[in-house]
Formats: structure tokens, sequence, C-alpha cells
């Protein structure tokens, strides 16, 4: 019996002490497999910093430094294709405000930073003495940008956000002000609300900043400070930034309010812009968004689409997941003329496809035809599902974002146009 115990505490001992061994080893690896991808990617953070609501001075406590480095698109195949046409063509929530993911810096805040002496090269920063990359000016399509410009009134009113941007040009620093917000709408019993408001710099949404919480308010002000150091003025060009309005509540998941979507194409930094945004209520079906390629060449009639991935797809299975692929139609006015379709990819909500379909198409006719892109999700059993779809058209695209990548793809002949679109439920 006693020999039993020792030889089964042996074993026993044996397999914890490897498990540890293991669990180590794989806390290694990942430790210097994410150092490797923050060599790789860059150096960009984002540093919260709080008013104080009297005096209006910084306190000299950093709530959150993060690491911006997800790229703009990752795809290698899609690296190479943007270098040949560039050379071508001229987690939890924290009512403190730091987000999962964040490691704590040491460092304390150094004060208001309102550089002075580099406005002028700020405003010259599209000048000769910094002039903007081609990719940046002529090639702005191949980012998330178009995708998030929308001139629309919001479908209801959830209130307004005042914020304010500046650009510290020495130190490479984009600097948000979050002031207040006004005429929210009341989302708890007591009539109020508790808002707080949720910071991402897309296309990078893992990392995020928070402000703190308002209680009991519709009209709160924040009065927050943001800071995302290490981003260049040509980078910021293809950075959308994103407000995100919740109400917090403590025993359920928080309520969003409205959110806006400002490219930062379309700000002039050196005037130190202000601005009151209307917020717009969040689309309640997300379907997820599609990176599409579009490439005539008049020459030989030939119209090439591109699926290289999609992202954020709905679930449509019960494991929630969906088994997503994309099928393609060719038509001119109502009537459709060819198909096409990709492999199906098993269990995943971001496929990539990097599938190229190619059809005959007169340049006469490039106006008036289109393409209908349905991406599905697969069943075994029973009817395929309708995950989301585009359709992309030089006159009746399904979206502003759909036509306008048509319309580049027809001035910009034998160039490829990359873009991300949404896709509508229906």
């Amino acid at each position: 019996m006693k020999t039993r115990d020792i030889v089964l505490l042996v074993v026993l001992s044996c397999g914890a002490a490897a498990g540890f061994f293991a669990a180590a080893a794989y806390l290694f690896i990942r430790r210097r497999r994410r150092k490797r991808e923050e060599d790789e990617d860059g150096t960009s953070c984002a540093i919260r910093v709080e008013h104080a609501p009297d005096s209006g001075r910084e306190k000299s406590r950093l709530n959150g430094f993060l690491s911006l480095k997800t790229p703009l698109i990752s795809t290698k195949t899609l690296g190479a294709q943007l270098e040949t046409t560039s050379t071508s063509s001229p987690q939890a929530k924290s009512p403190a405000g730091s987000s999962a993911g964040a490691a704590a810096s040491a460092s304390t805040a150094q004060g208001e930073r309102t550089p002075t002496a580099h406005n002028k090269q700020l405003q010259n920063v599209k000048g000769q003495d910094h002039p903007a990359h081609p990719s940046v000016e002529e090639n702005r399509s191949i980012s998330l940008v178009d995708m998030y410009i929308d001139n629309s009134e919001p479908s209801e009113n959830v209130g307004q956000i005042h914020f304010s941007l500046e650009y510290d040009f020495q130190n490479t620093t984009l600097i948000l002000r979050i002031i207040q917000g006004k005429e929210l709408p009341a989302k708890d019993l007591s009539g109020t609300s508790d808002p707080y408001v949720r910071v991402t710099l897309l296309p990078d949404k893992k990392h995020r900043l928070e402000t703190k919480i308002k209680r009991r308010t519709l009209n709160p002000r924040w009065n927050e400070t943001f800071y995302f150091e290490g981003f260049p003025i040509q980078k910021l060009q293809s950075r959308v930034l994103h407000l995100h309005v919740f109400d917090y509540d403590r025993f359920s998941r928080d309520d969003s309010i409205g959110e806006v979507f400002l490219p930062l194409c379309q700000v002039d930094l050196s005037e130190k812009p202000s601005f009151w945004k209307a917020l717009k209520p969040p689309a309640k079906d997300k379907c997820g968004e599609l990176l599409t390629s579009l490439c005539y060449h008049p020459s030989n009639s030939v119209l090439t689409l591109t699926l290289l991935k999609a992202r954020n797809l709905k679930a449509k299975d019960i494991n929630g997941k969906s088994d997503p692929y994309v099928k393609v139609w060719l038509q001119f006015g109502d009537k459709r003329i060819e198909k096409r379709k990709t492999a199906v990819f098993k269990c995943t909500l971001n496929p990539v496809f990097n599938d190229a379909f190619s059809f005959n198409v007169p340049w006469e006719k490039i106006r008036e035809c289109s393409l209908d892109v349905q991406v599905m999700d697969f069943d075994n059993i029973g009817r395929n599902e309708l995950i989301g779809r585009i359709l992309l058209a030089g006159k009746n695209g399904s979206g502003a974002s759909e036509t306008k990548h048509w319309q580049d793809m027809i001035t910009k002949p034998r160039q490829t146009i990359v873009q991300w679109h949404r896709l509508k439920p229906e």
C-alpha cells in the first residue's frame, strides 16, 4: 500500500512538473513572438491623461499605455500587390479608463502639450519640406477611409459629442480632447444615463481607451485628453477616429448610445479643429467587412475582381461560427450573366480567400455592368444562408463606398484598387 502511494505521488509530481515546464515554454515563446511583432510593426502608442474639472490642469498620472501596432492590411499577397501599385501610379471595460491588455506605464505626464514653434511646419506638412506619400494622396482608396465617409443625417436623435484635435509635429503625436456630450438619451429607469466614451483609431480594434464614467447625467462633461504617440502625419491619413458613447451598467452589458466615425484625412490638423458631431445609432445588423480589389484592362476588356479576406462576419451556426464562401454574379442591369464562387472556409468569421475572378466586359459596357458579391454561410443540411452582400457598380451601387470603388477602377485603368466594404444584410 505504501509503495503504491509513493509511486502515485511520484507520477503526479512528474506530471505537475511537466505541465509547469510546458506552460513556461508556451509563455516564453508567446512573449518572444509578441516582441518580434512589436519590433516589426513599430512603437505607436496611446496615452490617456485627465483634466481636473476646475483648474483645467492635467493630473500627473497615466491611466493607460497601448501599443497600436495592427497593420492596415497584413495579407502578404496584398502587400506585394500594393507595392506594385504604388510604384506604377503618381476587452474588459474598466471604469478608471484603462483597457484590457494595456501595460501600466511608470512615467508621469509632462503637463499640457501645446506646441507653438512648429505650427508653421505643420501647416506645410503637405508641402515641399514634408511631401505626402503618393500612396496616401493618390491611392487613398486602398485604406479603410472611404468605408467610413458618411454624410447622411442620423436616423434618430441620440445626442451630440464635443471634441477637439491637435497635432504635435515635433513629437508626431495626435492629441484628442473629449470635452462633453449633450442631449444624450436616457438608458436607465431613473431617466438618466451613466455615459462614457470608448476611443479607437481604426483599423486597430484590439486596443482602446475609455473616459471616466459620468454618473446620472444626460449632458456629461469629461474634459479628458488622449495622446496617440508615434503617428507621423502621413500615417494618420489612413486612420479613422471612432468615438463610441456607452451607458455603463453594473449588472448587465453596457448599452450603446451612439457613435461617430471621423476619417482623419478630412481634417486639417494645423487648425486645431474643434467639433460638435451628432451621434449616430450603431447599426443593428452588423454583417462584417469584406476586402476586395478591382482592376480593368481596356486593351483586352478584362475586369478582375479579387476577394482578399473578410473579418467580423456574422455568426450563423450554433457554435458561434460560420462556414463562409463568396458567390459573385456579373450583371447587366437586372440580368445575371455569369456566376463564380470561392471555396468554403469552415468554422471561421475571418476567412482569407485570396481568390481572383476575371470577366470579359467591353469598354463601352463597363459603366452599365455591376458585380453582385454575396458572402454566404454553407450548410450541409438545409439552404445556405446569406451573411451579407455588396453591389459594386458605377451608378447604383449598394453604397457610396461601392460606387466610388467602381469609379476609381474606371478612372485608373490597369491599376489595382483595393478597398474595404461593409456588408449589407440585404
